[in-house]
């Protein structure tokens, strides 16, 4: 399998980057700006004569949440243009795409998690743009499979859990959101989902495949402030003196763009589809604290 990773700066790509190279049946290729512009067709057309992908993967997006606010045209013209753009490109070819997306297409006012089922009421630009991806992505290639995931951490260096970790215990407490709630993705176990839902829908097993839209995230669900206490506590484990959480609620630490109040996903039908799912993100948050420890 040849894999086109389109964008390779954030944390779901950087992990993909990772992981891909432990599965000998796939040889990926990730390609970003300036090398490969999903605005731009011609530059996408380049880059599949140049790479002849028989899978793509979308993880190419505009992220400023805030920023999407004053910078709508930019938003749009990434997330859902661009998504169209290379998605149509691989329909030509009949390859299939797999399209990251995210909690932030629901308003985040459902009392309990969010299935792929409820209706999407983006309440911010950042969600209407990436709203607006999927559908483009579903008109443009009948071989999709859109991934919506959220609260997607990694042990990047300037990741929530690193920031978390450098906080200066002397300083005073931490003060974190206590008031939302989602389901906090570990971006190595996302990445080797998607790894594996890419084996099942290519190749031979493309006719049969289950397409469609799925959320994956990492199986639980916890506020920001309990994320923060989790980090704070395997690095306690570990020796690391870290600084004391203070809780707080949104209106505390107010953001252009409004956040869910519950950003939490079910990703029951990703299971039954594909077989397996995401760990707790427990689990994730004892690996990221032990790489960013001994890194």
């Amino acid at each position: 399998m040849r894999l086109l990773i389109a964008g390779w700066h954030g944390q779901v790509a950087r992990a993909l980057i990772e992981a891909a190279p432990s599965r000998p049946e796939i040889k990926a290729l990730a390609a970003g700006r300036p090398a490969l512009d999903v605005r731009d067709p011609r530059s996408i057309e380049r880059a599949f004569g140049d790479l002849s992908p028989t899978l793509v993967i979308n993880t190419a997006a505009y992220t400023a949440v805030d920023q999407a606010e004053t910078d709508e045209a930019a938003a749009f013209a990434l997330n859902r243009d661009g998504a169209r753009l290379l998605a149509g490109a691989a329909a030509r070819r009949n390859v299939p795409v797999i399209h990251l997306s995210t909690h932030y297409v629901f308003d985040g006012t459902k009392a309990g998690p969010y299935a792929e089922d409820d209706l999407p009421t983006p309440a911010t630009v950042y969600g209407r743009t990436k709203r607006e991806g999927e559908l483009a992505v579903i008109e443009a290639n009948p071989r999709h499979v859109v991934i919506r995931t959220g609260w997607v951490f990694g042990p990047g260096a300037s990741s929530f859990a690193a920031k978390m970790l450098a906080a200066d215990a002397s300083a005073g407490p931490l003060r974190v959101v206590a008031d939302q709630i989602g389901s906090p993705t570990y971006a190595p176990h996302l990445a080797a989902a998607i790894l594996d839902v890419a084996r099942a829908i290519a190749g031979p097993s493309a006719e049969a495949a289950p397409w469609g839209i799925y959320h994956a995230a990492g199986a639980g669900a916890t506020s920001w402030h309990g994320l923060a206490g989790q980090i704070l506590s395997s690095a306690a484990s570990r020796g690391h003196a870290g600084a004391a959480l203070e809780p707080i609620d949104s209106a505390a630490y107010p953001t252009l763009a409004p956040r869910p109040a519950n950003s939490v996903l079910s990703s029951d039908k990703f299971e039954r589809a594909f077989g397996f799912g995401l760990p707790p993100w427990q689990q994730g948050v004892a690996d990221c604290v032990g790489r960013l420890m001994d890194a």
